[in-house]
This record gives C-alpha cells, structure tokens and sequence, in this order.
C-alpha cells in the first residue's frame, strides 16, 4: 500500500535557523555519520541540512503511518534541559512518555512494570475517593510520598496497556539502555543522531543536534504536527456519512 503524502513541511533553512546542524568535535565524532556531514566550523562538525530533511521526512512518514494504524508512539527523552519539552509534547499528543530516568525493565519485563502501573492507579484511586482517611496523618504522608514517587517514575506510561510499537528517542547516548530493550521486544527506534552518535543504532535516525533545546524543539513540533494532521484525518473520516466513506475496490 503506497504511503500517503506528508502534510507537514520541512525546510532546510529552517532546520539552520533552530540550530539543528551543529555537530561535535571531529575527535568525538562516530565515522557513520560522516555521510551526514557537509562541512566543519572550529574543528566541529556540521550536518547537512538537506540529508536532515530527507531522513526527518522518512521519520515522520513513519509516525504518519503509526497513529493511521492506532499504533502507538513512546517519547523518551531524560535529559534535563528537554525533559520539560518533551513531557509537554507527550501529553499534548496524548502520547506515553518518558522524561525521568529510564526504568530498567520497561520492556523486557513489562509484566513487573504493569502491576507497579496498576498499584499506583489504584493508590489514586483511593486517595481521590477518600479511603485513605481511615489511615493516620503519618501515614497518609508516606502514601502521598509514594504516589508522587510513582508520578515520576510512571506517570508518562501510566495508561499504556502494552509495549509500544515504535519509540522516539532524544538522545540516542542517554538513553541507549530504552534503545536497547525495544531491540530486544522488536520495537521500532526513531532518533535524533548528532555526530556522537552511530545512527544504525536506530531504524530511522534523524541526523540533528542533540543538544539544543531549539533543535528538539524543532523536530518535535514537526512530531507533534504529524500526529495532529494524522488524529484529524482519522477524526474527518469518521464524520463522513456511510455513503461517503471510501469504498474497497471490487
């Protein structure tokens, strides 16, 4: 099945404006992204907009796709200067994420991760109904202490029921134990590659900054738009009257 044109775009120039095309030291440099790179400037290395573009494209088209399926989407990214960025990404588009510290286990032993999901739903539950009442001051303290602490740690995936089919990494480097245990489940890798960076460690790299909070925001606006566009095309199928909706070919 052809794969349905993208309606976000993409501009080069725009991409060089967020700062998307600083690299680092040519000594700190992986030899796979050389192919990414156009130039230096202070002995860095500098990403081809252009070749950015092109994989960006490929990246979203890829997303397109998943929300079109109601696949979903996991969003890591636990560096402290985009962990608020890409919470508020997240949960703009109603998608899982993660913003603290990856939980060793997310996916290889998902049984384990869901029933802390599920106890920590219950513990709200309970508070929002009252029941904790019953318990002393102190003790109330130290549940509310817990639920915060499961907040952190599991807030962003509290409703994702099973693994994702795909997850969008920030930074390949930091998170390289996330990009490790969807290998091991099968689960797709989407991610920002800098030039630190080997970006066949992903099934589709978008070579950027890593580092710029402009270039993360950058991309995930162009993620948070191809997710809109897709939601909304799904949300103006389903309005259609019956006699309307595409038919399947005979």
């Amino acid at each position: 099945m052809p794969k349905e044109d993208l309606q976000v775009n993409i501009d080069p120039q725009e991409m060089l404006e967020a700062g998307t095309h600083f690299g680092h030291r040519i000594s700190a440099s992986h030899p796979k992204m050389v192919p990414f790179v156009f130039g230096t400037r202070n002995n860095v290395y500098l990403i081809d907009p252009e070749k950015s573009a092109e994989k960006l494209k490929e990246a979203l088209q890829y997303i397109q796709g998943l929300v079109a399926e109601n696949k979903t989407l996991l969003l890591v990214g636990t560096k402290i200067q985009i962990k608020k960025l890409v919470k508020e990404t997240a949960e703009t588009c109603l998608i899982p994420y993660v913003c603290e510290r990856w939980l060793g286990g997310t996916f290889t032993n998902f049984e384990v991760i869901k029933k802390r999901i599920d106890y920590f739903k219950d513990l709200k539950k309970q508070k929002a109904e009252g029941q904790l009442e019953k318990y002393t001051k102190k003790e109330r303290l130290k549940i509310d202490r817990e639920i915060q602490g499961l907040e952190e740690r599991l807030g962003g995936i509290e409703n994702m029921e099973k693994l994702p089919e795909a997850i969008f990494v920030c930074d390949i480097k930091k998170d390289n134990i996330a990009i490790r245990e969807a290998k091991q489940k099968k689960v797709k890798v989407i991610g920002l590659a800098d030039t630190n960076i080997d970006p066949s460690l992903a099934d589709y790299p978008i070579p950027a900054n890593d580092d710029a909070i402009s270039s993360v925001r950058y991309i995930l606006n162009k993620v948070k738009e191809t997710i809109f566009n897709a939601k909304s095309k799904i949300q103006s199928a389903k309005s259609l009257p019956e006699t309307d909706q595409p038919q399947p070919n005979k």
